[in-house]
C-alpha cells in the first residue's frame, strides 16, 4: 500500500512541477518547450491513478490483490447475489 502511494505521489508532483514550471520556460526558451512540458504533464495524471490501483500481491497489508497468495478469498469468487440477476434486482423466485 505504501508503494503505490509513493508512487502516486510522486508522479503527481512531477506533474505539478512540469505545469508550474512551464511559465518560467516559456519566457526564456519559447512556446514550443513550454508546451511539450504541459504536454507531457497531461499524460501523468492517468499513469499514476493507473499506478496507484495495482496490487502488490508481495505485500500482506495489500488486501485489494484478486490474485496471488494476499489475495482476499471473497474477492471476484462470484457469491454476488446480483450477479447473472440484471442490475438493482435481488435474488429470489420471479
Amino acid at each position: 500500500m505504501r508503494r503505490r502511494v509513493r508512487q502516486y505521489g510522486i508522479l503527481m508532483g512531477v506533474c505539478l512541477v512540469l505545469f508550474a514550471g512551464s511559465l518560467p520556460v516559456y519566457y526564456v526558451f519559447g512556446t514550443g518547450w513550454a508546451v511539450a512540458m504541459c504536454a507531457a504533464a497531461s499524460v501523468l495524471p492517468p499513469v499514476a491513478a493507473t499506478l496507484g490501483n495495482l496490487a502488490d500481491p508481495a505485500d500482506p497489508q495489500d488486501r485489494g490483490a484478486r490474485f496471488g497468495p494476499n489475495a482476499d478469498p471473497g474477492c471476484g469468487s462470484g457469491d454476488d447475489p446480483g450477479d447473472g440477476d440484471g442490475p438493482g434486482r435481488a435474488p429470489g423466485p420471479s
